[in-house]
């Protein structure tokens, strides 16, 4: 084995299939989308070079793109500030060895490996105005607050379940982290009378950052592309309140048959990811630095 991984053909050959699916389902569209974003076209006929206009459209003329935009903002935050932090919470709690540790961790994993469409269908029931879950409930106790989920709220009703279905990746994600940090640093302040919660600050929390980098990089990211569920519950609808920009991007290429247009939207999403995951990764290097020191 050792002999066969110290040849660089057996390498290229273990390589070579997940080198063939980026470069076939990633490389290749990227560049592609990149490429259409100059031009006008339709799918069918020639293509036509314009330039920048269909960025310049994007930025100044489309009059959904701004909310589309903040939108996915919106999302990006609440990623941030309420999905990873009870991420953590829950890889801490469990990480404590609680009783049932392995039953939780495959509970709360259930909905990453779900169809995000099957998602999307079971938060539309409980959201529907007449026989859902939630009006039902709130019709019982407070009537007053009954309310039309799906209408001018209806970003909120994609909001919920978006966060809600990837908590138990990033948890999976953090627990793994924090079993991963050596006992003797525990051992160390435990000697030295350190509190939980001093434990967890000067101790965990440090160790984690490129754990938490990870996990921040995928929440913003996942965040800018969210598009399935959206596109279940919503379309973008109604009245392209809940658009975001995958699926503005979608609706112009695939059934507007604006593939210039629609390609300058994709690469814009990449580029805004790519502009993210660099931002975080200057915040986060300082941090780094230090936890490497230790």
């Amino acid at each position: 084995m050792e002999k066969m991984l110290g040849n660089k053909k057996y390498i290229l050959i273990f390589i070579l299939p997940a080198l063939l699916l980026f470069l076939g389902f990633t490389l290749i569209p990227l560049i592609t989308s990149g490429v259409y974003s100059f031009f006008e076209y339709n799918g069918i006929g020639s293509k036509t070079f314009i330039g920048i206009k269909n960025y310049i459209e994007l930025f100044t003329s489309d009059r959904y793109f701004p909310q589309a935009v903040k939108n996915s903002l919106i999302l990006v935050a609440a990623s941030l500030f309420i999905q990873l932090p009870i991420s953590l919470i829950l890889a801490l709690i469990l990480s404590k060895g609680v009783k049932g540790d392995n039953f939780f961790r495959t509970i709360y994993f259930i909905p990453v490996v779900i169809s995000s469409m099957v998602i999307g269908q079971l938060w539309l029931k409980m959201f529907n105005s007449d026989y859902g879950v939630i009006n039902t409930v709130i019709r019982h106790f407070v009537p007053e607050y009954e309310h039309s989920w799906l209408t001018k709220n209806a970003f909120m009703t994609v909001l919920i379940p978006s966060v809600w279905q990837y908590i138990g990746y990033h948890m999976i994600i953090f627990y793994a982290g924090i079993k991963s940090i050596s006992t003797d640093y525990y051992e160390a302040a435990q000697i030295d009378g350190a509190s939980t919660w001093q434990v967890y600050r000067k101790i965990t929390l440090p160790l984690l950052v490129p754990v938490i980098k990870t996990c921040v990089i995928f929440a913003i990211t996942g965040s800018l592309r969210a598009f399935d569920l959206v596109y279940v519950m919503t379309g973008g609808g109604p009245n392209h309140i809940s658009e975001v920009p995958a699926t503005l991007m979608y609706n112009n290429l695939f059934r507007k048959g604006l593939y210039g247009y629609g390609s300058a939207q994709a690469f814009f999403i990449v580029i805004e990811c790519l502009i993210f995951t660099f931002i975080v990764n200057r915040l986060f290097k300082k941090a780094e630095q230090n936890v490497s020191a230790v």
